[in-house]
């Protein structure tokens, strides 16, 4: 998934977009080296490895890559895999055009 979250971060350079990463690898340390290792430049926030971690305990998540795209508002408006782009693209719009 990294390629295509790369490309997400430069095609919406300069817009109203995040990305938000929330990690479970074993150690902070590994998440430090594969983040260097594959060039990450957006925040990810380590979660104590698993899904059994204090933030894919409250936010519901069972499984790796979980994928939430949230409004400018802070409301989850889509939980998935697919669709990715074509939300993220609706809601950067609805956000430009929010005065």
């Amino acid at each position: 998934m990294y390629p295509h979250e790369r490309s997400l971060v430069e095609d919406y350079a300069n817009k109203p977009f995040t990305i938000l990463g929330v990690n479970s690898d074993p150690t902070l340390a590994f998440l430090r080296e594969v983040m260097a290792e594959k060039d990450l430049s957006w925040p990810s926030f380590f979660d104590g490895g698993g899904t059994g971690g204090p933030i894919a305990t409250k936010w519901g998540v069972r499984g790796w890559p979980t994928v939430f795209v949230i409004d400018a508002e802070g409301v989850i408006r889509y939980r998935g895999r697919s669709e990715i782009d074509a939300w993220i693209e609706r809601l950067v719009a609805e956000a430009e055009a929010t005065p």
